[in-house]
């Protein structure tokens, strides 16, 4: 019985994180959904695509993907008119204000992408998070470029193994 209390060190095999490696190198690669608006203010896309990426499949309800998407479409659709027309004033008031009529612009923006985390949190906790995924907005190379934007990253997340104890 005084087994019981006794905390044994792992065996060497356990104690590298070999195993932690080896299951984390079985996740797919994260899907990327990349804007397809025609506006795009300091990297932000004004939508994002709703076609469903076949690597999502036998993960989520195409239905479910296309909702959540439409939410992100919606958040984007007040705020970005608004945020391309201070761009728009900012860019020609410009050279008089030496560069302080451009803030508006940078606080908007970052409202904005507070106002698009805030709805993918939502929806990870209560959806997606149970479905083994996770949802967040990233900054992403261009192609053939060195320019960032910004994209929906859709990452999985490693099941535990139940049969090994803590």
């Amino acid at each position: 019985m005084s087994d019981f209390d006794e905390i044994y060190e792992a065996s060497d095999d356990q104690a590298d994180g070999s195993s932690d490696l080896a299951s984390a190198s079985l996740l797919p690669e994260p899907v990327v959904i990349r804007g397809s608006g025609n506006i795009t203010v300091f990297g932000l896309n004004n939508r994002f695509s709703s076609e469903f990426p076949s690597a999502l499949s036998a993960k989520v309800a195409p239905e479910e993907y296309r909702a959540t998407v439409q939410r992100i479409n919606g958040v984007l659709k007040k705020t970005m008119p608004v945020s391309a027309k201070w761009l728009f004033c900012g860019c020609l008031c410009c050279c008089c204000t030496l560069g302080c009529s451009l803030w508006p612009v940078i606080c908007l923006n970052k409202r904005t992408k507070h106002s698009l985390e805030k709805a993918l949190e939502w929806e990870n906790t209560n959806l997606y998070h149970k479905l083994g995924l996770h949802w967040k907005l990233a900054r992403h190379h261009c192609d053939n470029s060195t320019m960032l934007e910004y994209v929906l990253l859709i990452e999985f997340i490693p099941k535990l193994p139940l049969h090994r104890p803590d």
